[in-house]
Parts: structure tokens; C-alpha cells; sequence
């Protein structure tokens, strides 16, 4: 592991997961490093073992390293399954039967004249081999039957990695697995009536072909012409029945090996007559069935326990209707209590649950989505919150990436010298100064490029030093953590520009992709603090260069409770706003100054936030127009609290103050009553 990431820990600080990097009994394991890497390995492990079928609910929100956890998942279930074989054959005789190479003659044999047993040695046997099928909802979420992309896929995926010709074999000639009630040690049975039906087929095309042989009269001189005939009718009979009896095995053998599970499955769903059948499902669970058959045959074959893991994801992109059809395609599938079927369903269970309550086909069903979720899933796991180490080497991961930081570098090593060479002759003045001012200006371009360089690696490295309070901020989610990387060069280079043109000083590159954090989580609030600025510094009223935004923030916080209604999707784009107070509050205190200077600078924010902001301002601050004093407000208030003019009547002067301190009712009633 990098020596950046060697971390000193005190025993009464240490965490669970910690310990668990740090005990030399558990963390032995060359490959965990991260958080991560500890949730996926006891997952795997639990996999190995739980009885199946299964469905295991991947919950995670969009984004958040799903396939990454997915393929150390996969690595992990291979190389405990490994590990577990080892130790079986350390205690066994016996050894795997390998399906490829030269054990492919040898499963033909052993599918088309042997019959297997389930025995107790074969329930005991702890080596298991996975084999893994990924299915993504989203390139069938165009079609009608989604649930029938996720069938065909596991049927292809089988088919593919056994071999087209064993599985059709198997669909003409084989026998479903049999038990035992006594303690039968033998594994396989010999299929008499195969053997017989097969000899006898034999047996009657040889005796045809004699028949047909003798009846030719080459070497029968004595027969008459009807003897010959008698001959030619019972051969020809016999050839014809035999012939045709081995003929149909093997055109039925052809027609599954051309003919898939998935082209029978896509031609039954292109029936809208029979899908609208009852039987329609009948008739795909009899496939399923098959298929499950002749798993649990290859399992006896081969020595081993075999698991079909079946990766369901972008399921919470697709249509309501579409999810409800494969969760019923995958409760077809695990109707088989034999069935050596592991289900990893990666959602999103606030998005699936709220597609499963807006179904049409799920009302009463599943008016409670989660409920709903709850008795599919047999096994939740929800991906916990990025630990601080998984998150180190993300962002370690996505600077890495990045190979301008090294082109830069080995271009300036590689360019020539300037100026080598012998001195110039009479006449090539003019060419030697074009050549010097173009060496100048590649030299400064060379020298921008490298400080840039350096900055942008100076900035990168802080996102990910633990030393540094930066990483903290920065979000779990994987997309976000690239988009920050790759915003972080081009703000640092605009920085740079600006602080060529104004001959230094200004932000630092921590400085700057700490604002590039800051403008990726807390878009709206960052947006609101500027265009309060903004609107100050036309009025004619803007702060002082040492304020600090946070304090700015504070300042007009409720003006922007008020417009939480108007704002509403703007808001929901924020991230915690305690770490945003703690952010501008305490760890990255920008001042007034530093915000303008990195607002030229700053890509990542999308601006229309602040013209909308600005237009609601606007709009809240127009205000209806004061109304023309009246004598009567000039006048010292009489008794009753209005003082009547002189020639109007009490009434009349109740109704001018009236008007007074309602002027929106006047505005609305019509004109003002003219006061005497």
C-alpha cells in the first residue's frame, strides 16, 4: 500500500473497521485495504454459504461506486471458492470432471447413457464454482416484456459458457436427477432403456442393410425373384424405421442447438394470443425448470456445487410497469426451491418502492412499496457511508488518472535548446531574430505550463492528504468525486491568468479547490451569497473585502427561508448544511475579496441559479406606491383619534384616515375620495 495512506491510530480510538485492517487474524488479506474492500469480503463470504435460491437487496443510491463494489464482489465469491476447493481436495480422492477439452466426449457420454443420484457425499460437498451474469434493465427498457430480457439473458449466459451442444443434448436425451431413499453411494445409474432403444436401432439398420445386401442377389444365387423381393421389402422396412428413429434424435438435437431457450422465449412473447393465455408462464417456468435440471446435472458431473449469480442493475431507470414485470420474472425464477439461483438486485429502494406504489398492475398489491420490497429481498445490504480510507483512495484513484500532469513535463525535457548549434552566417539576421522571439515566447508558454502544472498537482494532492480537512467534504458518490477532479485544472489555469494580468498575489490552489468543493456541494446557497453581493454592490452598498461570506450568508438567510417554496428543486441540490457552516464557517473562511476573484475563475456553477434568484429578489421587492398625505395625517389627532378637518363631518374624516392606513384598498377600490 502507499505510504501516504499508513495511518497511526491509538487503541482507544480505533473503530471496528480499523481493527479489523489492524488484527492480524482478520486483516490478512492481502487485498483488503479499504472500508469498501472489508463490506464487500464479508458479503462474499456470506454468499458462499447462504442456502439458496436467494435475492440480495444492493441498496445504494445512483452513483455510488455500485460496479466497483459489484467487481470486488465477484473477485472475492472466485477467490473463496477457490480457497474452499483447495481445502476439499486435501481431504477427497476424487477430483473435478473438467467440461472442456478432453472431458467434453466424456459429458456427451455421460448426458445421453448415464442417469445421476443425488447421494449424501454430493449434499456434503462444500467446493462450489460461480458462475456470474450481469443484466442491465436499461438496454431492454425499450421493450414491451423487460422481465423476458432478464429470462433469455440468464438462459444465454449458461448456454454460452457450457457450450450450445451439452444443453441441446441434454434437452433431447436427458434425465432429471434422481433420489435415493436408502444410502446409494453411486453417483450414476446406467439408462437401460436407452442403451436397449439404442441397440435395437442399431440392430435393425444392420439387419436392413443385410436384407437390402442380400436381396441385390450378390450373393445369393439360389433365390428365386420373390425370395429377393421378400428380402428387399423387410430390409427396406427395417433400414427405414431404424434410419428414421436416429434421424429424428439428431434433427431434434440440431433444432435446440440452432434454436435457443431465447429464441423460443422471444417467439412466445410475440404472441399476443398465447401471452394473453394463462399458460404463457407456464410455459416459461417449464424452461427454467430444464435449465435447473440440467445445472443440478452438470453439479454431479463435474464434483462440485455450482451458483448462478445474476447482477440485476439499472432496474430504478425503467417505467413502473417494467420493474413490476421483472420482479415477477425473478419470483418465477426462485418458485424452485432447488434452484441454484443468487439474485443481486442494485437499486435504489426509495425509487424502486415508489415505482412499485405507482404501478397500475401493484394497486392493492403493493400500495406499500417498501413492504413490498421487504418480502422479495431475502437478504438487505444496504452500502454503508464511504469510510475515510475508501474515500482517500478514490480521490488517489482519480488524480492518478489524470496524465496531463506528466505530459507537461516530459515535453519541456524533450524540447531542444535554444540557441545550440554554430553561430549564424551575414545574411541570416532577420531569420536568427524571428527564431529567438519564437523561442522566447515557446520558453515563457514553457514556464506557464510547468507552474501550472505544479499548482494543479498542488491543489490535486490536497483532496486527497488526510492531513488535509478537505477530503472530508468531499461527497461519497463517485461522479461527483470526478467531477470535481476534473474541474480543479481548468480553475486552477484561469486562476493563474488572472494572477499573471494582476502581477501576482491572490488565492491559493487550496484555496481554489476548496471553492471548486464548495460550488459542487452547496450550489444554492453559494449562488444566493453571491447574488446578495451582487445586489449590495449595486445598490451602492457592498461590504468590505474582509467580510467573510459566512457572515454575509447569516446576514440574509431569512429572505432565502422565505423563498423556500420557489426554490424548492434549487434547495434539494445542497448538501449538509452543518458541514456548510462548518465549511465557510471555520475551515475555509473566503472573505468578500477571495470570492470575487475566484468567481471569474469558477466553471462548475451553473449561473442561471443566480438569475433566478436575482428575478425572485426583484420580484418580492416591488412594492405598491405610498399614497399622497393627507391634511388630516398633519393635523394633531382629535379625541377619538381622528381630528376632522374644518367643513367635514366626523364620517368623512373616519373615512379619509381609514383610506390612510389602508392604501392597497384604495388602490383596489378605485380613486381616492377626494378630502374637503
Amino acid at each position: 500500500m502507499n505510504k501516504h495512506y499508513s495511518v497511526h491510530f491509538t487503541k482507544s480510538a480505533r473503530t471496528p473497521t480499523e481493527q479489523y485492517f489492524l488484527d492480524p487474524e482478520l486483516g490478512h488479506q492481502k487485498d483488503i485495504l479499504t472500508e469498501d474492500d472489508v463490506y464487500c469480503s464479508c458479503l462474499a463470504k456470506t454468499l458462499c454459504h447462504v442456502p439458496v435460491p436467494v435475492t440480495v437487496g444492493f441498496y445504494a443510491p445512483f452513483g455510488c461506486r455500485l460496479h466497483m463494489m459489484l467487481d470486488k464482489i465477484t473477485m472475492l465469491m472466485q477467490q473463496e471458492a477457490a480457497q474452499r476447493e483447495t481445502e476439499e481436495l486435501q481431504h477427497v480422492q476424487w477430483r473435478p470432471r473438467p467440461v472442456r477439452g478432453w472431458g467434453f466426449p466424456r459429458l456427451l457420454w455421460y448426458l445421453v447413457f448415464l442417469q445421476p443420484i443425488i447421494t449424501e457425499v454430493h449434499l456434503r460437498r462444500k467446493n462450489v464454482q460461480f458462475l456470474f451474469i450481469r443484466f442491465s434493465a436499461w438496454q431492454y427498457a425499450g421493450t414491451d416484456k423487460l422481465w423476458a430480457g432478464l429470462v433469455t439473458t440468464l438462459c444465454e449466459g449458461i448456454r454460452h459458457h457450457y457450450g450450445a451442444l451439452p444443453f441441446s443434448v441434454y434437452s433431447v436425451l436427458g434425465n432429471k436427477p434422481a433420489t435415493t431413499p436408502g444410502c446409494c453411494q453411486r453417483e450414476w445409474h446406467c439408462r437401460r432403456r436407452v442403451c436397449l432403444a439404442l441397440l435395437a436401432l442399431l440392430a435393425a439398420l444392420c439387419l436392413g442393410v443385410g436384407l437390402l445386401y442380400l436381396s441385390l442377389g450378390g450373393h445369393a444365387p439360389g433365390h428365386g425373384g420373390a425370395g429377393g423381393s421378400v428380402l428387399k421389402v423387410f430390409g427396406g422396412a427395417a433400414t427405414t424405421l431404424s434410419g428414421s428413429g436416429l434421424l429424428m434424435a439428431v434433427y431434434s438435437v440440431g433444432k435446440h442447438l440452432f434454436v435457443s431457450q431465447r429464441k423460443k422465449i422471444e417467439r412466445l412473447v410475440s404472441r399476443e394470443k398465447f401471452g394473453s393465455q394463462l399458460g404463457f408462464m407456464c410455459e416459461v417456468k417449464k424452461e427454467v425448470e430444464l435449465l435447473t435440471d440440467f445445472l443440478c446435472f452438470l453439479e454431479i458431473y463435474q464434483r462440485r456445487r455450482l451458483r448462478v449469480v445474476l447482477e440485476v442493475t439499472g432496474l430504478d431507470t425503467c417505467y413502473p410497469e417494467r420493474v413490476v414485470g421483472v420482479l415477477n420474472a425473478m419470483n418465477t425464477l426462485l418458485s424452485d426451491s432447488h434452484a441454484p439461483f443468487i439474485f443481486i438486485l442494485v437499486v435504489d429502494p426509495s425509487i424502486l418502492a415508489a415505482c412499485l406504489e405507482s404501478a397500475g398492475s401493484m394497486k392493492g398489491t403493493a400500495d406499500n412499496g417498501y413492504l413490498f420490497l421487504n418480502r422479495t429481498v431475502t437478504l438487505p445490504f444496504s452500502v454503508p457511508i464511504m469510510g475515510r480510507r475508501t474515500k482517500l483512495q478514490f480521490l488517489h484513484d482519480a488524480v492518478q488518472s489524470r496524465d496531463d500532469l506528466l505530459y507537461r513535463e516530459l515535453a519541456r525535457r524533450l524540447r531542444p535548446r535554444a540557441g545550440e548549434g554554430a553561430g549564424p552566417g551575414p545574411g541570416e539576421g532577420a531569420q536568427l531574430l524571428a527564431v529567438e522571439t519564437r523561442a522566447g515566447g515557446e520558453r515563457a508558454q514553457g514556464r506557464i505550463d510547468a507552474e501550472a502544472a505544479r499548482s494543479i498537482q498542488e491543489a490535486l494532492f490536497c483532496l486527497h492528504d488526510e492531513r488535509d480537512c478537505l477530503y472530508e467534504y468531499v461527497p461519497d458518490n463517485v461522479v461527483s468525486m470526478r467531477r470535481i477532479v476534473n474541474t480543479v485544472p481548468i480553475t486552477v489555469r484561469l486562476l493563474q491568468q488572472q494572477q499573471q494580468q494582476a502581477d501576482g498575489g491572490g488565492p491559493t490552489p487550496r484555496q481554489a479547490v476548496a471553492w471548486v468543493v464548495l460550488a459542487n456541494q452547496w450550489p444554492c446557497r453559494l449562488s444566493w451569497v453571491l447574488q446578495c453581493l451582487e445586489d449590495r454592490q449595486q445598490a451602492g452598498g457592498a461590504p468590505e473585502g474582509r467580510a467573510r461570506l459566512w457572515d454575509v450568508f447569516c446576514d440574509n438567510c431569512r429572505e432565502l427561508h422565505t423563498m423556500t417554496k420557489a426554490l424548492q428543486n434549487v434547495l434539494d441540490l445542497d448538501g449538509d448544511p452543518e458541514l456548510f457552516q462548518r465549511f465557510l464557517g471555520a475551515d475555509f473562511p473566503f472573505t468578500v475579496a477571495e470570492a470575487q476573484c475566484l468567481l471569474r475563475c469558477t466553471v462548475n456553477l451553473d449561473h442561471s441559479i443566480r438569475r433566478r434568484m436575482g428575478l425572485i429578489r426583484a420580484v418580492s421587492a416591488l412594492k405598491p406606491p405610498s399614497p399622497p398625505k393627507s391634511p388630516a395625517r398633519d393635523a394633531p389627532p382629535a379625541v377619538n383619534g381622528v381630528h376632522s378637518a374644518p367643513g367635514v363631518s366626523p364620517p368623512q374624516a373616519g373615512r379619509a384616515a381609514s383610506e390612510a392606513h389602508h392604501p392597497r384598498e384604495r388602490a383596489h377600490g378605485g380613486k381616492p375620495r377626494p378630502v374637503a
